[in-house]
């Protein structure tokens, strides 16, 4: 039975609240504010979060999902990761198709969602221009995630969604002292890796517009990822 101390609970706590105050990244400060003045007109009128996103799920998480960063309408504006927007859409959908969501809608923070046995979190927690953080703006938040490695103890398997959130996951986990596979793991869709510990990381394409819009990801390749999380969970 996965089990988590009272201390790590409050620690989380603490986490949140130590990245929704960060401003560390005067870009990115810039952008998640500037967007939120200036939304498209279907979001007029809403109030955005425009602060920095904290991970969030079960604490007692056996699935850690890493993606890249808030989308600048999506988490930027609701609150919570992969929350209102078409991404959110995709990857709850999977979920809940695997029983690590109780509803397979993400739409805003009182919408009732609920994961179950999973985290998901990020490497950069502002929503960056065109998608793409800087290496130091990387660098500046991955203590973040860091902490959460430590943190999330009783976590089994990792799905990093792209390639950035693979590569961030393995740093984060290499400064948090856990071991890593030589050669080191690389980035393919449907790719998984045993570490020494006994944890899986799987690697699945990230459910961006990007992706799902030119079919380089279609929704019964990214439920598969998911199903195989689960059955090494279950096993």
């Amino acid at each position: 039975m996965p089990v988590i101390s009272s201390a790590s609970v409050a620690s989380l706590r603490t986490l949140r609240d130590q990245i929704v105050a960060c401003r560390r990244c005067p870009r990115l400060v810039a952008h998640r504010e500037a967007v939120a003045q200036d939304p498209p007109p279907r979001f007029r009128g809403q109030v955005y979060w425009a602060r920095p996103l904290p991970g969030f799920g079960d604490a007692k998480a056996r699935l850690l999902v890493v993606g890249l960063a808030p989308a600048a309408h999506g988490g930027n504006r609701t609150g919570r990761m992969f929350t209102g927007d078409g991404s959110g859409q995709w990857l709850m959908e999977a979920l809940h198709a695997a029983g690590f969501a109780n509803r397979p809608t993400s739409a805003h923070l009182r919408d009732g969602l609920r994961l179950r046995g999973a985290y998901i979190t990020a490497p950069v927690r502002c929503a960056p221009p065109a998608n793409r953080p800087t290496p130091e703006e990387l660098n500046a938040c991955l203590p973040f995630l860091v902490r959460e490695v430590e943190l999330l103890s009783n976590v089994r398997v990792v799905v990093a969604l792209g390639k950035f959130g693979f590569d961030a996951y393995l740093r984060a986990r290499e400064i948090a002292g856990r071991p890593v596979p030589k050669p080191r793991p690389r980035f393919r869709h449907g790719g998984a890796t045993r570490f020494p510990d006994g944890l899986r990381l799987l690697a699945s394409y990230h459910p961006s517009q990007q992706n799902t819009f030119t079919g380089k990801l279609t929704r019964r390749m990214l439920h598969a990822v998911f199903r195989r999380a689960r059955e090494i969970l279950e096993d």
